[in-house]
């Protein structure tokens, strides 16, 4: 396993994360922790597949330029996690909290992408069923924010019981981008 990470089971409940935006996550065949500098190379070596960023809002971000502004940008936000796939250890993708407002109780989780070899095996509901339960243990309402071109992410929205709410316009690295708002209610207590 890479040094830069901890196994969740392993972590002392006095050393846990207390950061409500970058929990330690862990789920049967995934752990989520997250985002550091020293993830950086085995970050890059799963998002250099030029194939991930098809249909996205941002298609070069497979190149080593795009990807380090979109590292930076991680780490600022103080919202970025990291997935790491248990049975290899290996670093599988990435995704993020943000735009967290309390006095909505709402937050946005977007920003994934996980390997091409993720595809298919119910990675991203398990990240997404993870990430939700940890969200809605603080707000009423989880937001994705998907580009109108990426139809593999909002199929994958569909998927995870998300329903489209409307479309709209983001200013994203100065473009002004068309993009399908999606959401999820948190469950009410019986």
């Amino acid at each position: 396993m890479p040094t830069s990470f901890i196994e969740p089971s392993r972590l002392s409940p006095y050393l846990s994360p207390v950061d409500f935006l970058q929990p330690v996550l862990d789920g049967p065949s995934i752990f989520v922790t997250p985002l550091v500098p020293a993830h950086f190379d085995e970050l890059y070596q799963a998002a250099s597949d030029p194939l991930i960023w098809a249909g996205h809002p941002s298609p070069l971000r497979y190149q080593k330029e795009e990807f380090c502004r979109w590292f930076e940008l991680a780490l600022e936000s103080k919202g970025a996690l990291v997935v790491v796939e248990k049975s290899s250890g290996k670093v599988i993708g990435s995704s993020r909290y943000y735009e967290y407002d309390e006095s909505k109780s709402e937050i946005c989780i977007g920003f994934t992408f996980l390997t091409r070899e993720c595809w298919g095996r119910n990675i991203n509901r398990e990240l997404k069923s993870l990430m939700l339960e940890h969200a809605f243990s603080r707000v009423k309402t989880v937001w994705f924010h998907v580009g109108a071109s990426n139809i593999r992410s909002q199929m994958a929205m569909k998927k995870i019981g998300a329903t489209e709410s409307h479309r709209a316009e983001k200013i994203i690295n100065g473009k002004l981008l068309q993009y399908v708002f999606y959401k999820i209610e948190k469950a009410q207590d019986k």
